[in-house]
């Protein structure tokens, strides 16, 4: 079905940019760490229920994590630690 290969590749997308995002990204204190934790979370969830073929499910874990990085990021719990080549 065509809708569900669109889905599978949505989900491979934004998967790996949620790998690439990942690179680097430090938790800033202890609500960091939980931030950091639950998005981990979420993309093994997705990893999971794709594996299952649970195209929906596995969606919305993919969306579930980019929604606590980006809120991470924009409260301050999470950043990039760039790496100097100088």
């Amino acid at each position: 079905m065509e809708t569900e290969k669109k889905l599978k590749e949505e989900i491979e997308k934004w998967s790996s940019r949620m790998e690439k995002e990942m690179q680097n990204m430090e938790p800033y204190g202890t609500k960091g760490e939980d931030f950091l934790k639950n998005i981990k979370a979420y993309v093994k969830d997705t990893g999971y229920f794709l594996k299952k073929e649970d195209l929906i499910r596995s969606f919305e874990a993919i969306v579930w994590a980019w929604a606590w990085l980006e809120i991470g990021k924009e409260m301050g719990f999470l950043r990039k630690e760039y790496v100097s080549i100088k």
